[in-house]
């Protein structure tokens, strides 16, 4: 800018002095020459102006006299990006700041205890296709053993929880960039998308095997097995043979994901309420 500015100013002082020449020229005519060189370094200068404008990025504007006139020229951008957009690198690293944020408040919320069970939305119950056996138990005074394999189920999931952090992290990590710019600018759920198709596989073969443990830890298999023994004793009924875990497993990750995907609404719809400029920036929306 400041090259420009000392261009602008040798214009207008050869302006004024060309201008005060050729008030005089017809009484010195011995001045002609050095009007004519004085016009070549106008032009020199010019040119040079012309240049430095045409290869400056700019996002606003200056005032600047020259002679008796006022001009305007833009005011140099240094950073190179006048649109506020965020680059690749800001892409990436907010999406993985926001991801992470989710995530491990997603995992925390599930882990706890009663993080499955108490909450309605991701509470496990009993499979629908057999949902006609709990209402069979019930209407039979057998609803306290129902209650009972639900309540095992969810505390088999919240303590299979807390493995889902380290994987969700291991796929943040191996993120691209084109990852970033389809999530940021896909659907309100992109990010959990991109981590159920990128996770799930994992996180059954890390859930299951908890899952099936503490459900033998706290006999919730046993009390399956006589809901299920059971429910088969009685006539006419078709026979039910489920396997819990992996039921268990299957739900355990639907709430999952479920409680990340609440989390990036969160983030998207208020990006102002997270401390992070760069998540700000980057959800805002204004680019």
């Amino acid at each position: 800018m400041q090259v420009i500015l000392t261009t602008l100013h040798f214009f207008g002082k050869a302006f004024e002095n060309t201008h005060h020449t050729k008030n005089h020229m017809i009484m010195k005519p011995m001045v002609h020459e050095h009007l004519k060189n004085r016009m070549k370094t106008v032009n020199k200068s010019i040119k040079l102006l012309a240049l430095l404008l045409l290869c400056t990025p700019f996002i606003s504007c200056a005032q600047i006299k020259i002679g008796k006139k006022t001009y305007t020229v833009p005011n140099v951008n240094t950073s190179g990006n006048n649109s506020g957009k965020p680059s690749n690198d800001e892409m990436v690293n907010g999406l993985k700041e926001a991801l992470n944020i989710g995530v491990s408040k997603g995992a925390d919320n599930v882990s706890k205890t009663d993080g499955y069970f108490k909450n309605m939305a991701i509470k496990i119950l009993m499979p629908p296709e057999v949902k006609n056996v709990e209402d069979k138990l019930r209407s039979v005074g057998m609803g306290q053993l129902v209650d009972d394999a639900v309540l095992r189920m969810n505390r088999a999931a919240e303590q299979a929880g807390p493995k889902a952090k380290p994987i969700f992290v291991d796929a943040i990590k191996s993120m691209s960039i084109m990852d970033a710019v389809n999530i940021i600018k896909g659907p309100q759920d992109g990010a959990t998308q991109y981590l159920k198709k990128s996770t799930s596989a994992q996180l059954t073969a890390a859930f299951k095997p908890i899952i099936s443990q503490e459900l033998d830890k706290t006999e919730a298999t046993k009390y399956w097995k006589q809901v299920f023994d059971t429910y088969n004793k009685i006539p006419f009924v078709t026979k039910v043979n489920s396997d819990l875990p992996s039921y268990v497993t299957q739900k355990a990750l639907d709430g999952l994901f479920y409680m990340v995907a609440q989390e990036e609404v969160n983030i998207r719809h208020d990006p102002m309420a997270y401390a992070s400029s760069l998540i700000q920036k980057i959800f805002s929306g204004k680019w």
